[in-house]
């Protein structure tokens, strides 16, 4: 039996909490968070104590963290942690600088680390990766990831998540990095802000595209939009040598109604915590049997790395307008 501390009861924080205290295997014994009522609300579904965050990371009956809180906490909360010696479970970017993350590489690998990547674990997306993995579709060639908010986060949050290409995009680096199985070696950034004008004047832009480019000459193309008028947009496309894998929307229904108009479908689901549920149990579930049976869970502190110097690098691209080398990111 795992027993888990919680740092953060917030949106995340919830589906986590909620799915380590559904886990036999695992037992949620404190979280904390600074709105006491989250706190308190969370604690009641799960059978949890509330604590302080101090009280968590230095608490002996304690074995793993999660740490579900602000992204500009959680190289503090990964440093004592694993100071500590506690297995740690953190919430995606492990944060907004790819240096500080290479500057944590070493702590993170001293303690049993997963950064939450969540969308390897969505059922499609997992199918689609294993075909690839059997030779379905020969060599990998090109890759297209669409990520596609149904509408922006307010401008206060934007002001701190570190930008589009370090927020939100960081998932689909991942992805990239996920399904082409080569390093990228030059990345191109492109950005508007076409949706809320308060967002560019936040210094950040809510659409985006970017290229990336490995040595053998692979090519994964990501595009993203803070707005999409008919719902949560999360579809991959993989082309081959030898054809074609696609993972396409999951709409609300399966029914379609056809009549002499055409074919019409239900809506695809609009929010992502129902759109990836089940990958946020599997990705659980997959660090919870790591930990009991003495595997590395993934993805690894490295992989939460990559990412950063992709979004780092996505970033100086759309700043300066240049093709980067991600090398200038080691």
């Amino acid at each position: 039996m795992l027993n888990f501390g919680l740092l953060g009861a917030g949106r995340i924080g919830q589906i986590h909490g909620r799915n380590i205290a559904a886990n036999p295997e695992a037992r949620l014994v404190a979280l904390a968070d600074p709105v006491p009522s989250a706190a308190e609300a969370l604690a009641a579904q799960t059978g949890a104590e509330v604590r302080s965050i101090d009280a968590i990371l230095d608490a002996d009956d304690i074995d793993v963290v999660a740490i579900c809180t602000p992204t500009d906490s959680h190289a503090e909360y990964i440093e004592r942690a694993a100071a500590a010696g506690k297995a740690i479970f953190c919430e995606k970017p492990v944060d907004l600088s790819s240096q500080r993350i290479k500057a944590l590489l070493g702590r993170m690998r001293a303690v049993p680390t997963m950064i939450a990547f969540n969308r390897r674990f969505d059922p499609n997306f997992a199918a689609l990766k294993a075909r690839i993995d059997a030779g379905q579709i020969g060599e990998v060639e090109l890759v297209s990831v669409v990520s596609r908010d149904p509408g922006p986060p307010p401008v206060s949050y934007i002001q701190k998540s570190g930008g589009l290409f370090r927020d939100m995009m960081i998932h689909d680096f991942d992805m990239a990095r996920f399904l082409v199985g080569e390093p990228f070696e030059t990345v191109q950034a492109v950005g508007s802000c076409l949706v809320d004008p308060g967002i560019g004047e936040a210094g950040d832009v809510d659409t985006a595209a970017v290229l990336l480019k490995t040595a053998s000459g692979k090519i994964c193309q990501i595009s993203n939009s803070r707005r999409a008028t008919y719902g949560y947009d999360q579809r991959i496309e993989v082309h081959g040598s030898k054809g074609l894998l696609t993972a396409g929307n999951i709409h609300e229904t399966t029914v379609c109604l056809a009549n002499g108009a055409g074919i019409t479908a239900d809506p695809i689901q609009n929010f992502f915590l129902q759109r990836y549920m089940a990958a946020y149990r599997s990705e659980i579930e997959h660090f919870i049997s790591a930990l009991a049976n003495g595997r590395e869970p993934s993805p690894t502190a490295l992989d939460g790395f990559e990412a950063g110097r992709l979004a780092d690098a996505a970033t100086e691209s759309h700043r300066t307008g240049r093709t980067i080398e991600l090398a200038q990111f080691a």
